[in-house]
């Protein structure tokens, strides 16, 4: 008994290196195609030479220092963004759906989004972004801190530790922020203001920087790095709060730890990116058929794909209409809703 709990136990770890390994693979993959494809098209051993040039690692290989600028320079702070923002919004959706033990939840649920959300659009409605182009993820950064303060704190008051009623106020809460954020859009003095409100919320990452990827970069992954840990716990939870109890797991102290990063990691992503959905609920599906609901794996595994996912989709927004762009957000939404029904639908016949 014992050694075929340690062969499980190997077993495991075996697809566990593997899958990562393949994911990570397939994310720099990714990334080479992501920035080699554009209106200026790069050959993508020129992007993997000029990648080792960046890296002072000698090649012997002459390119192009105009196509240095556009990877390095334009492509590759938008690609990277994508990928950090993919991560986070699936991370924190396989994670949300743990706590709450439904695979229908997504970070969005509870309020975060319509913080941000919020905080954004009045930023742009008093004019904060003339001052400087860091307040609009600033301001909305703060606004997605704000909603899930407010909702935990009003949970806290409830005296009740129902999970189910932590959601019920999530959902009042994005109907709250959603009310005064469509206030400010009809309000809105000027073309600009409403246009500048309405891309934000479709979701976009046109002008993205460097700044931006090192400032929500570390939230990101140490947030994501710290979830990872735990995966064990969240395996347990699944059973019910008593049986994570008599596991050994410090229930209120995982639960408001995870939802404070959570939070965190959401409401930076949201905060560069916009209302991005879809990646929370797609991704931990697509997952869960291929290699288990195992969280251990589920949640590494949800960070890698995540990232490729929506590296994709930025990629098929500035490539489908060229030389129009769309919005990451919307593509997101025109793929992964489709793909969401099915693999509903496919449940239902399996279930």
């Amino acid at each position: 008994m014992e050694m075929n709990e340690k062969g499980k136990h190997r077993l495991f770890e075996w697809n566990k290196t593997l899958t990562i390994i393949v994911l990570t693979i397939l994310l720099f993959i990714s990334i080479v195609v992501a920035v080699s494809i554009g209106p200026v098209s790069i050959p993508f051993r020129e992007t993997v030479y000029i990648f080792l040039h960046k890296l002072s690692i000698p090649v012997d290989i002459v390119f192009e220092d105009k196509h240095a600028v556009v990877i390095t320079d334009i492509r590759l702070p938008r690609v990277l963004l994508a990928g950090l923002v993919g991560c986070a919004l699936a991370i924190s959706g396989v994670t949300m759906q743990g706590l709450f033990r439904n695979p229908l939840v997504e970070p969005g649920f509870i309020g975060i989004s319509s913080g941000a959300a919020f905080g954004a659009v009045l930023a742009i409605s008093l004019g904060l972004t003339a001052i400087h182009q860091a307040i609009l993820p600033l301001v909305a950064f703060l606004g997605a801190i704000f909603a899930m303060v407010l909702i935990l704190l009003v949970w806290r008051v409830t005296n009740s530790n129902s999970i189910a009623l932590l959601l019920l106020l999530g959902i009042g809460m994005n109907a709250f922020f959603s009310s005064f954020t469509n206030v400010l859009i009809a309000s809105s003095s000027t073309e600009q203001e409403l246009r500048g409100a309405l891309l934000w919320l479709q979701g976009g990452l046109e002008g993205t920087t460097w700044e931006q990827v090192k400032i929500v970069g570390p939230i990101i992954l140490i947030g994501s790095i710290i979830i990872c840990l735990f995966g064990r716990s969240l395996n347990v939870m699944l059973l019910g709060d008593e049986q994570a109890i008599t596991s050994g797991v410090r229930l209120h102290l995982v639960r408001n730890s995870l939802l404070t990063i959570v939070a965190l990691m959401t409401g930076a992503a949201v905060a560069v990116s916009g209302i991005i959905s879809f990646v929370g609920l797609v991704v931990p599906h697509m997952l869960r058929l291929v290699i288990g609901a195992d969280h251990r794996l589920l949640l590494p595994a949800s960070m890698l794909t995540g990232a490729i996912f929506l590296m994709m989709m930025d990629l098929i927004s500035r490539m489908i209409l060229q030389p129009v762009t769309l919005q990451v957000g919307v593509v997101s939404a025109m793929v992964g809703a489709p793909i969401f029904i099915i693999l509903i639908l496919r449940s239902v016949r399996r279930g």
